[in-house]
Parts: structure tokens; C-alpha cells; sequence
């Protein structure tokens, strides 16, 4: 999925962890000639490995689908497109990934559920969709100038504005193993092919002109919009709309408040945990205005600590 999605890669671990908490605790779960595994044994050895991270998973899950909705329908062609895309291979993926379907679209899911709490606010104006909608049609002729850092950036510019020529310059300064012996020359790309910060800047500029020194996770550009063109017209499905509001949605979002969302609504959800094992869990959504350390969280997960009756009991 998109960046700005909080990392939780638990989803079957969850589902086996979840299915513990029905039935009574010597209920048993496999039986073999080796002895018995009940669902006591099987929760207590699920929340050693995986207890804490599975219970942030189950607690972001819970809370998010109390505020947001997901569209059943999109999360099934969302996995129809990965198991199209992977073909023969999704298994193999599944399996390096410790998934099952059921959990990959659980995963799904989740990340459609954050992404509909980052974006929550957010507005994207007719004129951004349609820019970007022109964006798409678009194709650029460009070369540019790869350096590490802004000062060579800036003498680089400062050479070209001086008129020094601009594949000469490439050749000598340029860190880009792909276009450096061609003096810069990237030749014909289109939208989604570079890094978002490049494609911008050389969409902005006018054919014949040199930008000024562009940063992207590279290093810095220095770009020279050759020539520009339209493609062939192609209608654009609302389908299409659709899923370029949403990355605009995604792009104008602060993926620094995604964890502070979540934090809010963990807190009005008033979740409490009573597996003394697993309440520092919780952690991970505490924020400045939460309660102390010494002080219960909010979050309610139903599961009894039966064990710890049973040791205060001897």
C-alpha cells in the first residue's frame, strides 16, 4: 500500500490470537498422541511472541472501524489486483509474507482504514484533480544533473547560467550512472515514472529553461525541460478519477498525524486492558494529553487473566 500507513504485518498472528478468546480456556485446540494443546496453553504462547503487537493491530482495527467505513467491494478488487499482478507467484508471497488470504485481505482492509483516517479533512479542489488528470497526459523531454548536495547544485547552476554547456557540465558533475555519459539526457518520460519532486519541477517549467536546484531523496537536480507534449487523447474512467483524488488525498496528508488520530480516538474509545501482561501495548498510541504511565489506559479487550487468579489462588 501507500506510504504514511502505520507498519502492522501481524494479521494471521491476530487471527489466531482473536479465535482464543471464545470458549472456556481448557478447550482443546489440537490433540496428538504427544499430548494436548488447549486454548490456555495456545494464548498463553501467542502472547509471548506475538502479544503486544497483535493487541495494537486488533486496537487500531477496532477503533477505526467504530469511525470509518470500508467498502467491502474495494478491498476485494484491491486483492484480485495483487493476486493478478504477483500471477503464480502469490502464494509463494503469501507464504514469505506468514499470511493466508483471509489475512491479506484483513491487511487490506486495515490500510484502507487508516488511509480514510489520514485523509479525514483533507480536500482536494476540482482544479488539483483536473492539473493532475493533464499531468497524466502528459509526456516531457528533460535532462538534468545529479549532484549530493545543494553547494554543488548551486555552483552547477551557477555555471550553466554563466553558458557553459549544459551536456559538458553533466558529463563532469553528474552522479546519475544512467544519464551522465549522455550529457543528462533522460529522454521521453511520463507522469509516475520519476520521483514525485522531479516531475513537478520539470512539469512547471517551460520548454528551454533550467530549473534551480531541485531536492528529492537522490540528491539535488538541476533540470533542462527540452520539449513537452500531450498524448493521445485518452478518456479518463471515473474509476480513474477516483484513485487520483485519493493519492492527491494522500499526498496533501500529514503522515505525522495518523499516530495522533489514532491516539484520539483509542482514548474516546475508552479501551481497557485486562491481561496485566500486555498492557504496555497501549504505548505505542499515548500521547502528551493520555494518562501517566502509572495510570490505566482506556482501552476495553475483553480476555481474562485467568492465569494470574490462578496464581493469587495458591
Amino acid at each position: 500500500m501507500k506510504k504514511k500507513i502505520l507498519a502492522f504485518t501481524l494479521a494471521a498472528s491476530v487471527a489466531a490470537l482473536s479465535a482464543c478468546s471464545g470458549g472456556g480456556d481448557n478447550e482443546v485446540v489440537m490433540t496428538s498422541k504427544a499430548g494436548d494443546v488447549t486454548k490456555e496453553e495456545f494464548y498463553k504462547e501467542m502472547k509471548d511472541s506475538v502479544g503486544e503487537q497483535a493487541l495494537q493491530m486488533i486496537v487500531l482495527e477496532k477503533v477505526l472501524e467504530d469511525k470509518y467505513k470500508v467498502d467491502e467491494k474495494k478491498v476485494d478488487a484491491e486483492f484480485d489486483k495483487n493476486k493478478e499482478q504477483l500471477g503464480e507467484n502469490f502464494e509463494a508471497f503469501l507464504a514469505q509474507q506468514g499470511q493466508t488470504p483471509e489475512s491479506f485481505k484483513k491487511m487490506i482492509r486495515l490500510n484502507m482504514l487508516q488511509e480514510a483516517a489520514l485523509t479525514d479533512g483533507v480536500k482536494v479542489t476540482d482544479e488539483e484533480l483536473n492539473k493532475r488528470i493533464e499531468e497524466t497526459q502528459s509526456e516531457i523531454n528533460a535532462r538534468h544533473i545529479l549532484v549530493a548536495d545543494e553547494e554543488t547544485a548551486k555552483e552547477v547552476k551557477e555555471k550553466l547560467d554563466k553558458g557553459e554547456d549544459f551536456a559538458k557540465v553533466a558529463k563532469e558533475y553528474s552522479t546519475d550512472p544512467g544519464s551522465k555519459d549522455k550529457g543528462g539526457d533522460l529522454d521521453w518520460f511520463g507522469y509516475g515514472v520519476m520521483v514525485p519532486e522531479f516531475w513537478s519541477a520539470a512539469y512547471d517549467l517551460e520548454p528551454g529553461t533550467i530549473s534551480e536546484p531541485v531536492q528529492s531523496d537522490h540528491g539535488f537536480h538541476i533540470i533542462e525541460v527540452k520539449e513537452k507534449r500531450q498524448k493521445e487523447d485518452k478518456k479518463i474512467t471515473d474509476e480513474e478519477k477516483d484513485e487520483m483524488r485519493q493519492e492527491l488525498l494522500m499526498e496533501k496528508s500529514d503522515e505525522n498525524e495518523l499516530l495522533s488520530k489514532v491516539a484520539k480516538l483509542v482514548k474516546e474509545a475508552d479501551v481497557k486492558i485486562k491481561d496485566k501482561d500486555l498492557k504496555s501495548a497501549l504505548d505505542l498510541f499515548k500521547m502528551e494529553d493520555q494518562p501517566a504511565a502509572d495510570e490505566t489506559p482506556d482501552v476495553e479487550v475483553e480476555q481474562d487473566d485467568k492465569e494470574t487468579e490462578k496464581e493469587e489462588s495458591k
